[in-house]
Parts: structure tokens; C-alpha cells; sequence
């Protein structure tokens, strides 16, 4: 048989297995900003529950939001943690697991974290166990813009549970 003929067919099938389907038990299921944490059960002032319940157990998916300025930096942290009983798979339709916008007292949008960024178009998910969290964070560093009160968008990019929290804050 021609070794050309034999290359080829090798690199084919190595593609089609790259590219096949897998089972939802090997996809990767971390990115290195997103990573699991054990957290302490810890009550939250405004936080976000999704539930989806089944005959014995339940998921409750709670998400919290903290904002904190240092001189002219603004540190953002997206924490969505599963305090139900159950095992809760977050799906995601792309690698964008989360956005952080930034609208100035007007409603204008003055910084948008994905702008300009890639992402992959694949499916991807997330497992969280009871008690588990997932924390994303992203420091938007010396805003070119005016001191005053500005509001922060935090999105989580999930198709089964989404979660949008906001919250105030000040520039020096």
C-alpha cells in the first residue's frame, strides 16, 4: 500500500476522533480563572437562587457579587456556589463563562470586559458538587474615566443557569 495513501488515512482518522463526540465525563471542566472552591455555607445579602427540582434531591444554584476599589483599580468577583443537595451541571454554549460590564451614571457602557476578546464555540460545562463554588474575578486597572458612582453588570453565561447580579460603586 502507498505510504502517502496510509498518512492520509492515519491524519483523517486522528481528526475525526479529535472532532467526535465525547461524553459529558471528558470534557474539561475548568478553566484556569474559574476554578473550584470548597466554601463554608455563608448567608448573603442579595443573593440569586436557581432551583430544578427532582423527586429526591434538589439544586440550588446561589450566586454572590462583591465589588472592591483600590486607588483607581476596581477588582470584580462573580461567586456561584451549589447549596442544594444535589450534584449541578452548568452548562455553557461557548468558553465565555462570564461577563463584567461597567455603566456610568448616565447608562452608558463605559467598559465591557469581553471586548475584544476570543472565545472557543464549543459546548462546555461545569460540575458542582453540593457545597461547591466556582469564582471568577478580573480587575478593571485605571479606568480612563472621570471619578463618580458607576454600576457593574456581572453575567454569568449559562444556558441552564443563568445568573446577572449588579452593584454600585464609586471611583476615586
Amino acid at each position: 500500500m502507498n505510504s502517502r495513501l496510509v498518512i492520509t488515512l492515519l491524519c483523517a482518522g486522528a481528526v475525526a476522533f479529535a472532532c467526535g463526540p465525547r461524553s459529558r465525563a471528558e470534557a474539561p471542566v475548568a478553566l484556569a480563572s474559574a476554578v473550584p472552591v470548597r466554601t463554608t455555607p455563608q448567608a448573603s445579602a442579595t443573593p440569586r437562587v436557581t432551583r430544578k427540582s427532582t423527586a429526591h434531591a434538589e439544586v440550588k444554584i446561589v450566586s454572590q457579587f462583591d465589588v472592591q476599589t483600590k486607588g483607581r483599580d476596581a477588582q470584580f468577583a462573580l461567586t456561584i456556589k451549589n447549596v442544594g443537595t444535589k450534584h449541578a451541571e452548568v452548562d455553557f454554549a461557548s468558553g465565555q463563562r462570564y461577563d463584567f460590564v461597567v455603566i456610568d451614571s448616565a447608562g452608558r457602557e463605559v467598559w465591557h470586559w469581553s471586548n475584544g476578546r476570543m472565545f472557543t464555540q464549543s459546548v462546555q460545562n461545569k460540575q458542582l458538587g453540593s457545597g461547591e463554588a466556582m469564582r471568577v474575578s478580573e480587575t478593571w486597572k485605571k479606568p480612563p474615566v472621570a471619578p463618580g458612582k458607576y454600576t457593574v453588570v456581572a453575567t454569568l453565561k449559562s444556558s441552564n443557569y443563568p445568573a446577572e447580579q449588579r452593584a454600585d460603586f464609586v471611583l476615586p
